[in-house]
């Protein structure tokens, strides 16, 4: 194992929703890399609507999360240990109005797909050309709104839009492939990678195609 990052030193200081580690841990190489690497965002252009957006529709394991903020600069360290307490801003879902960078509050799945698909069509309909990049898990994508939100950007060639699907096998359903497969039926730009590899999801997550919205299916493996 190679040295500890500073963002899973950040994550162990949050401490009392072992439940969700899975659902935390799983994320936690594509939110670096999108932050670190291909969002062109940081906490002092939080606020410029010519931003890229990054939605955690995922957000029933938001430890990475925070922790990349941390990292980033968005929310001071200090905030990470009592995170979830009674005065923190930092709740187990996250929340667009108390924490800096945030764009929405999620944890009710299925949320996250439709609510970047608005946010892709409004833009354009400004004349900005900024991304819009939403995590979703595997499982989220049983949710009937997904569909519909998948099927709808398509259908409007929302080239500014991404979707990451981080695939943790956590799907009552799951057949392999198929994930792909149903985004690129609907007409999407499509690949699966390694979801610990950030070369692969570098390269993935930064590629825009003209005309379709494009999605990235990570295929993680629990880490801790």
């Amino acid at each position: 194992m190679g040295p500890v990052s500073n963002v899973e030193r950040l994550m162990t200081l949050m401490t009392g929703d072992e439940k969700h580690s899975a659902a935390a841990t799983s994320t936690l190489d594509v939110l670096r890399v999108l932050y670190e690497r291909v969002l062109d965002v940081s906490a002092q252009t939080a606020g410029d609507p010519h931003r890229d957006r990054f939605f955690l529709s995922k957000g029933h394991g938001p430890m990475a999360f925070y922790a990349v903020l941390a990292d980033r600069g968005f929310v001071p360290e200090a905030w990470l240990a009592d995170w979830a307490s009674y005065d923190s801003p930092l709740g187990f879902h996250p929340d667009r109005n108390l924490v800096p960078g945030v764009e929405i509050s999620s944890g009710s799945l299925g949320h996250g797909l439709p609510l970047a698909v608005g946010t892709a069509l409004g833009l354009r309909a400004q004349g900005i050309g900024s991304r819009v990049v939403v995590l979703v898990g595997d499982a989220e994508l049983d949710e009937g709104s997904n569909h519909e939100a998948l099927e709808l950007a398509a259908a409007l060639r929302l080239e500014n839009l991404t979707v990451v699907v981080v695939d943790n096998r956590s799907s009552s359903y799951a057949v392999p492939g198929r994930i792909e497969a149903r985004f690129a039926t609907e007409g999407w730009h499509t690949a699966t990678v390694d979801g610990r590899h950030h070369e692969d999801l570098e390269k993935a997550l930064s590629h825009r195609e003209v005309d379709r919205p494009n999605a990235v299916i990570a295929l993680v493996e629990e880490k801790w």
